[in-house]
């Protein structure tokens, strides 16, 4: 462990970092239509440490301009259009389109995007939609967001409001470094030895998520010799993110804890062995966080190799040493 208590053979945070997209008035950009920024720390100071944050803009993008008259969502909710809020007859529905499908072919290697809440263009859920006459419902997607979402319907997204919500920003950073391995894994080339090591290597990261995701997981893992690679490939990734956008509980997590400590049956004393069972119970009592009994299950396992706990990744995962003040 090194001194602020991350792994000491994990990637530092300024090699090798995760491309996120990111809407660029968080960053404290001045795009917004009436020239501020929406600056959030949790975006700029923290995640901005451990990933390249691509900043982009869409309303600027298409010419806009800052300051600029504001857009709103109008119309069918299912396909509403972004028109002018002070004159309906700006209507920028296909440059807003257009750009998104372009931008969303040549963002291809982000791993995950964040997107301003609520926007006509970005906000992902919830945004605004006007009809002719009463009240704005909240049942909309930003055009651009929508269209990014629909081009990459694996990739994590999340807005700003999620990441305020310690349990969601951990979610959404997990599934950040879960989908770039997948892509690392495409880039190489899926076959059925490359698949099958790729499940071994995250088994026990979905089991904290829920053991019937890991049991339908290994069912098509199971279909490697017999199915194409192509359309099996196609099936696991879609059924790997959906899994790891569950909820990792306290419980599970503990579960998966004392799963592992199974593996060091016989070559523990009975000090060493009740040291750490009172860890991981006082992890699930919240009393410490769980780089505690990750961290002493680590330096157990130095002392006593297992070839299975080898290949996992579950205690060296990164998202879990990158610390927001979480206890989890």
């Amino acid at each position: 462990m090194s001194a602020s208590g991350e792994p000491a053979n994990e990637v530092a945070p300024s090699s090798r970092r995760i491309q996120v997209g990111v809407s660029a008035c968080l960053l404290g950009k001045r795009v917004r239509y009436d020239g501020g920024h929406k600056w959030n720390r949790i975006v700029a100071d923290c995640l901005a440490r451990w990933f390249e944050l691509v900043p982009v803009c869409p309303e600027v993008a298409i010419g806009l301009g800052t300051p600029r008259k504001p857009i709103r969502l109008a119309g069918a909710p299912e396909s509403p259009r972004a028109i002018g809020i002070q004159n309906e007859s700006l209507d920028v529905t296909e440059r807003l389109t257009e750009y998104a499908r372009r931008m969303a072919g040549e963002l291809g290697d982000i791993s995950g995007y964040l997107f301003k809440g609520k926007s006509p263009s970005c906000g992902m859920e919830r945004v605004r939609v006007y009809g002719r006459g009463g009240a704005p419902r909240r049942i909309g997607r930003g055009l651009y967001a929508a269209e990014i979402m629909r081009s990459h319907p694996l990739l994590p997204v999340a807005d700003e409001d999620r990441l305020h919500d310690p349990v969601r920003r951990e979610n959404f950073i997990e599934r950040l470094y879960a989908y770039r391995h997948w892509q690392d894994l495409l880039e190489k080339g899926v076959s059925a030895e490359a698949l099958v090591e790729f499940h071994i290597r995250h088994k026990l990261i979905v089991m904290a998520h829920g053991a019937c995701h890991a049991r339908a997981l290994e069912h098509l893992v199971a279909q490697a010799a017999t199915r194409p690679i192509e359309s099996l490939a196609a099936d696991y990734a879609a059924s790997f993110m959906n899994a790891l956008s569950f909820r990792a509980t306290r419980s599970r997590h503990t579960a998966v804890l004392f799963h592992t400590v199974g593996y060091l049956n016989g070559h523990l004393d009975s000090q060493a062995k009740a040291e750490l069972v009172d860890l991981i119970h006082a992890y699930r009592q919240g009393l410490v966080p769980r780089s505690v009994p990750v961290t002493l299950l680590r330096r157990h396992f130095q002392r006593h190799p297992e070839p299975f706990i080898d290949k996992q990744l579950y205690l060296t995962w990164q998202p879990l040493w990158i610390s927001f003040g979480s206890h989890r």
